[in-house]
């Protein structure tokens, strides 16, 4: 009986969720203005901030807006050398809407970035994403450059260890 219950409420939470994401597709908005709140959401809960904004881990969040997604001089150094987040905000900058569905759809980048989830994403939410990112304006500077393997970084990194073989 018990298993009956959590088997009937999982396939209600299934629907639930399901009905819900048809009711947003169904109503959202093709404004400007919908895409840019749809945008705002996909970077928050995408973890976009958790590297591609300074401190935004370690403080839960709690990162002002207008810092979001300026990029981080923390490095992620590993076998494939070192790693910085980019500044989102600029680097979008100077890109078209084409551009980055091209840069989304091809790019194979370093650690720890996940390009791989990347291209999984929809063209409607990478454009979401996109127009976000060009509202919130150019901010900030460069992040540092790759730097190989070979190559000790000035800066704070994290180390990742060597995978298993």
């Amino acid at each position: 009986m018990a298993l009956l219950r959590r088997t009937i409420a999982g396939a209600l939470l299934v629907t639930v969720a399901a009905s819900a994401q048809m009711a947003w597709a169904a109503g959202k908005s093709t404004s400007s203005s919908g895409a840019i709140e749809r945008g705002r959401y996909l970077v928050r809960i995408g973890g976009c901030n958790d590297c591609h904004t300074s401190g935004y881990a370690m403080a839960a969040g709690k990162v002002a807006e207008e810092h979001w997604l300026t990029g981080d001089r923390l490095g992620w150094r590993g076998p494939w050398g070192t790693t910085y987040p980019a500044n989102l905000r600029n680097f979008m900058a100077q890109m078209t809407e084409k551009q980055w569905l091209s840069f989304a759809r091809t790019a194979e980048t370093k650690p720890p970035m996940p390009w791989y989830d990347l291209r999984a994403m929809s063209s409607e939410d990478l454009r979401a994403i996109y127009r976000y990112v060009k509202a919130s304006g150019p901010r900030g500077e460069a992040a540092p450059a790759y730097l190989p393997p070979e190559q000790e970084p000035q800066g704070p990194f994290i180390l990742f260890p060597q995978p298993p073989k």
